[in-house]
C-alpha cells in the first residue's frame, strides 16, 4: 500500500467526551503505524496540553495551536506568532469589558487574571494535569501562538467586528480560540505536506470540531466524526461513527487505510 498521511484531531475525535482514548482507537492507531503510514495529530491543544496522548500513540509529528506551531520528528518546522501589538490592543479591549484571556506557547498557558469562573470551567473541561499560570504581562515577553478569550457567544461578534487581523473560534461555552487571520490547521497541515513530500491524494484527516472545518475542507480524504455538528460534517468527504461507537475504527476501514 502507498505510504499515507494521517491526521487526527484530538478532543471528540481520538478522545471521548470523558477524555479516554478507545481501546479500537489505540489499535487503529498502532496498526497504521506498522503498515507504515505516517500518523500526525492536528489540534487546537498546545503540544504542553497533549503530551501524554503523544506518548501513549508513539506519534511525534504533529499540526498544533491550530496550526501555528508544527512539529516532525520533534522538531518544530514552522511557527507563527501572534503579534505583540495586536495582543495588546486585544488586551485593552477585552478588559475594558471584563473578559479575561489566557495566552498559549507551546510550553505552557498563562492568564491575565486570577481565579475566573469561566476561566476555570472552560480550561478544567480538558482534564489536563498543567494549571493555568497567572502571569498579565508574558504576551509582552515571550512568543504567543494562541489567545483564549473568555466570553459568551453573544459577546463575540463585536470582537470579530473590531479585529480583523485575528480569527476567533469558538470551542466552549465560555471560550474562543484567538489566532492569526487566515491560520488554522490547514495551513499547518499544508507545511507538513510540503516537507514530507507527501501528494495531497494520500493526505487524510479526521475532525469533529468547528476548527476543523478549514482542515475538512482542505484534504482530499476528509472524514467528520458521528458526534460533530452537522456544519462539521458538511464540510467532510464523508461521515464516520460517532467517538464513543469506535469511530475512528469504522472510517479509517470505509477509507480502505485498515482491513
Amino acid at each position: 500500500m502507498t505510504q499515507k498521511l494521517i491526521f487526527f484531531d484530538i478532543d471528540g475525535t481520538l478522545l471521548d467526551d470523558a477524555k479516554r482514548l478507545p481501546e479500537s482507537t489505540r489499535q487503529a492507531i498502532d496498526d497504521l503505524q506498522q503498515a507504515g503510514h505516517f500518523v500526525a495529530i492536528a489540534t487546537g491543544r498546545a503540544p504542553f496540553a497533549f503530551r501524554t496522548l503523544m506518548h501513549e500513540l508513539n506519534i511525534n509529528t504533529y499540526v498544533s495551536i491550530n496550526g501555528q506551531y508544527v512539529v516532525h520528528n520533534n522538531e518544530a518546522i514552522y511557527k507563527n506568532p501572534l503579534q505583540p501589538d495586536h495582543l495588546a490592543a486585544l488586551e485593552t479591549y477585552a478588559a475594558a469589558r471584563q473578559h479575561p484571556l489566557v495566552h498559549l506557547n507551546h510550553h505552557d498557558w498563562y492568564a491575565n487574571t486570577r481565579n475566573h469562573p469561566h476561566v476555570k470551567e472552560a480550561t478544567d473541561s480538558l482534564k489536563l494535569d498543567t494549571a493555568v499560570k497567572y502571569h498579565p504581562e508574558f504576551y509582552r515577553d515571550g512568543e504567543v501562538y494562541q489567545t483564549l478569550l473568555f466570553c459568551t457567544e453573544a459577546d463575540e461578534a463585536e470582537y470579530n467586528q473590531t479585529f480583523d487581523q485575528f480569527n476567533f473560534v469558538r470551542w466552549h461555552t465560555y471560550s474562543v480560540d484567538v489566532m492569526p487571520a487566515g491560520g488554522s490547521k490547514a495551513t499547518g497541515i499544508h507545511k507538513l505536506i510540503k516537507q514530507l513530500n507527501i501528494p495531497e491524494s494520500d493526505v487524510y484527516a479526521f475532525g469533529d470540531g468547528l476548527n476543523d472545518i478549514p482542515m475538512l475542507q482542505t484534504v482530499q480524504n476528509s472524514i467528520a466524526m458521528g458526534n460533530a455538528k452537522d456544519v462539521v460534517k458538511q464540510a467532510a468527504g464523508t461521515v464516520t461513527r460517532d467517538v464513543h461507537d469506535d469511530g475512528i475504527w469504522h472510517g479509517l476501514r470505509a477509507a480502505g487505510l485498515l482491513t
